[in-house]
């Protein structure tokens, strides 16, 4: 597996991988071509179908600026979901031409060419993790940070810092998220008290959610999030991390970078042995995957032992098989949004149950990993980012319907 530095990005919304892959690549052929002039390129499959509302196009054409840039669409289902064909010309000379697919999480692959970043973990599944962690007596934070080596920490430290300025930001702003369907920011309302009420203390729900509203919110509208393992999944971990630490004197900010760590490791474990793509896999690959690290980063939170943290993971995933991913309009925002708070407190209470119920389970996190993917796999190409069905298949305005 890579290095967890590979699955937490910093960077802008709203898409992993519509926007922060997309502009990598175009920055990557930029510089093997510097004295190109234009640039063609033909967007494939949920690229091509979805890019207009991740601001694919935008994202590529600040990575070239300021080169003149013309996008082709295409499908082509024998390609990787996310897939560009990047050509770069000076006048009419064709300079460099490259395949690229855009694998989740801002991770992108040239095809043809041998991966550029090591893999460096010794072991492939949690099941091999643990059985390693128990032989040699420590936590699987402890884990983490021997293979990561120096500066593993300082980097998390940025990571959770990074995190909490979303949250705030988020919750500060107010106003309506940028596209068509003009949704109103609801991070704020979350989290606000009404004065008229006596009761001025706010449930744990809508704290968790007013976190979630607010990270997503700013990843959709183009601000700086981190990839938890996703831009549109972004909002699930922080706002577990944030409300536990917010509430609990002894959540350091010790025990929140052991709980990142642990979150890294189950979310690298996701993406090396099945995927984080919507595009591959439908949202239960990105929200899925968030949720089970929130819940094994909440167990840790605790001190809950391995088995606990897995259960927690697996329980996480499990009830997360099937989800599609059918943004409405192409748009990281309905049912993207909402997603993330739904989540976040499933995380919540996946742990609760796997702290009573370890004892009895019968489910492996590696086996419901599989299941995940072969389920992704399995499902019909319109449920995964392409907005050809689902809700973004029957969604019609409605000025009778207020939901937002």
């Amino acid at each position: 597996m890579l290095s967890i530095r590979s699955l937490y990005r910093i960077g802008y919304g709203p898409s992993s991988s519509h926007t922060m892959g997309p502009a990598k690549a175009a920055d990557i052929v930029k510089q093997l071509a510097p004295e190109a002039n234009f640039y063609e390129i033909t967007l494939y499959n949920s690229l091509a179908l979805t890019g207009k509302g991740h601001l694919t196009e935008e994202a590529i054409k600040e990575s070239l600026a300021p080169c003149a840039v013309a996008f082709l669409t295409q499908i082509d289902l024998e390609r990787h979901p996310n897939t560009l064909l990047i050509k770069a010309f000076k006048d009419e000379e064709l300079l460099v031409e490259k395949e690229v697919m855009s694998v989740g999480g801002g991770r992108i692959v040239f095809k043809g060419e041998a991966e550029t970043e090591p893999m460096i973990y010794p072991h492939q599944s949690l099941k091999d993790i643990k059985k390693y962690c128990k032989a040699n007596k420590i936590h699987l934070y402890d884990y983490v940070f021997k293979v990561e080596g120096e500066g593993i920490k300082e980097f998390l430290e940025t990571i959770w810092e990074t995190m909490k300025t979303s949250i705030i930001r988020g919750i500060a702003s107010k106003g309506v998220l940028p596209g068509p369907l003009k949704l109103k920011r609801k991070a704020p309302e979350l989290y606000s008290r009404d004065p008229n009420k006596e009761v001025m203390e706010i449930t744990e729900n809508r704290l968790v959610s007013a976190y979630a509203f607010a990270v997503s919110e700013e990843n959709a509208s183009g601000g700086i999030i981190v990839t938890a393992p996703t831009c549109g999944a972004c909002g699930v971990l922080p706002a577990v991390l944030y409300y536990m630490h917010e509430k609990h004197d002894v959540i350091t900010k010790e025990r929140i970078i052991n709980a990142l760590a642990v979150a890294g490791l189950i979310g690298n474990l996701i993406k090396h042995n099945a995927s984080i793509s919507g595009a591959v896999a439908g949202c239960q690959a990105e929200i899925g995957s968030a949720c089970a690290m929130a819940a094994a980063a909440h167990a840790t939170l605790f001190n809950l032992s391995m088995d606990q943290v897995e259960y927690a993971a697996e329980i996480a995933i499990e009830h997360h098989l099937g989800l599609t991913c059918d943004p409405i309009n192409g748009y990281v925002q309905i049912p993207c949004i909402e997603r993330n708070a739904v989540a976040a407190l499933r995380a919540i209470d996946a742990c609760g149950l796997a702290y009573f119920l370890t004892d009895s389970r019968k489910i492996s996190f590696d086996m419901v990993v599989q299941t995940m993917y072969q389920t992704g796999l399995d499902m019909h190409q319109s449920y995964k980012e392409t907005s050809q069905g689902g809700l973004a298949k029957y969604y019609q305005e409605d000025d009778d319907v207020n939901c937002w």
